[in-house]
């Protein structure tokens, strides 16, 4: 229970009743059984006891406030549902997610690194201490993906933390913008739950897992039954049809990711196809064998 661990962390308090806000040196659990609140301070836990806490309670964590008006009416209008900001009707716009998962993350400090990665005004929002909105007007739309994932690496290595982006489509300004917003967001929080880490995630990136998560239970079966068995066999034959068919079937990039000799992999990937007489060459192939890949990855 909560209310025992309050020995456990000097400074930590209390509560019966849901804290309306406090500062942000504190974690926040809730602790569903007895309907209690326990503020922890950050600087007295270590990363593998926030973890356990996340897994044993209910993290609760407060919408940042933004600082300019521009930028509250954003967070009104895609957090709120509120008004729709005043635009010019002629403007597109794109929206970059991003989650910070690591300890003492501290918004004030991240959102000018994050801002002078851009030639132009943005406006960033949060959603809480871990998870915000880049949103670019059209005029601007000043990095590439690959330029983002520069941006990721630099981050994490002066902040210590993981982030991770989704790079949103471009949108014209509508009624419909909060709606495309909220979709994009959906396939985040999807992603942020069950795929494996990495840097940079565009709808391209997360629909196919997005479709293999919600096959109906005999579809998956049928799939399993050809396929997935031979992954549970041998993971080490799973971990490289995988990575050789994200890497659009490229030997010399699968073997350098892999840290292994081209002739390794040759020898991998025909026994694959001893195993199950499907031909990894052909389109048709290639998507039958992903697709039982993003199945499989979902029971490991």
């Amino acid at each position: 229970m909560l209310k025992n661990l309050r020995t456990l962390y000097k400074n930590s308090i209390l509560y019966t009743e849901q804290p309306q806000h406090t500062s942000d040196q504190f974690y926040i659990f809730f602790d569903e059984s007895e309907k209690n609140w326990l503020a922890i301070p950050k600087s007295t836990l270590s990363e593998k006891e926030y973890n356990l806490l996340q897994v044993l309670y209910e993290q609760v964590e407060f919408s940042y406030k933004p600082l300019t008006t521009q930028s509250r009416k954003w967070h009104d209008f895609l957090l709120l549902n509120g008004p729709v900001p005043s635009l010019s009707t002629d403007s597109n716009f794109r929206f970059i997610q991003f989650h910070i998962k690591g300890l003492g993350v501290d918004p004030t400090e991240i959102e000018p690194a994050i801002k002078g990665f851009f030639s132009d005004e943005v406006q960033i929002i949060w959603e809480n201490g871990h998870t915000g909105i880049v949103i670019e007007e059209r005029r601007q739309l000043s990095l590439t993906e690959s330029e983002l994932t520069s941006m990721a690496d630099t981050l994490e290595s002066d902040f210590y933390v993981k982030i991770s982006f989704y790079f949103g489509k471009v949108y014209p300004f509508s009624s419909h913008l909060r709606t495309n917003f909220l979709q994009e967001k959906e396939y985040f929080d999807f992603a942020k739950e069950n795929l494996e880490h990495t840097n940079i995630l565009t709808f391209e990136k997360i629909f196919p897992a997005f479709v293999a998560f919600n096959l109906p239970e005999y579809m998956k079966e049928k799939i399993n039954m050809e396929l997935s068995s031979v992954f549970s066999e041998d993971l080490e034959l799973y971990t490289t049809i995988k990575v050789f068919l994200e890497n659009n079937l490229n030997a010399s990039l699968t073997a350098k990711k892999l840290y292994i000799h081209r002739n390794t992999l040759q020898y991998r990937i025909d026994k694959f196809i001893d195993k199950t007489g499907v031909q990894l060459k052909d389109f048709y192939g290639a998507f039958t064998v992903f697709l039982a890949c993003l199945l499989f990855e979902q029971k490991k």
